[in-house]
């Protein structure tokens, strides 16, 4: 694929979960959607949010992307 070529892309929003970082719950959305659709190319970040728990430490990292993927 050359950049100066034309090509057209479509959006989808996912939400990425994860006990560990905001990291890996964005690892875990977009291993996802590569699962599960083709020709994934790029994501962006859009919120940052999480749970705090009880004893007031982060329990859980959301993190709302929008994943593009190539059509066809």
């Amino acid at each position: 694929m050359s950049y100066g070529e034309d090509r057209v892309y479509k959006k989808i929003e996912v939400i990425g979960v994860s006990a560990v970082s905001v990291e890996s719950a964005i690892q875990a959305a977009v291993s996802r959607a590569h699962e599960t659709l083709e020709k994934v190319s790029w994501f962006e970040v859009e919120e940052i949010r999480g749970h705090i728990d009880d004893a007031g430490k982060i329990s859980e990292y959301q993190v709302l992307l929008k994943i593009a993927f190539k059509l066809s």
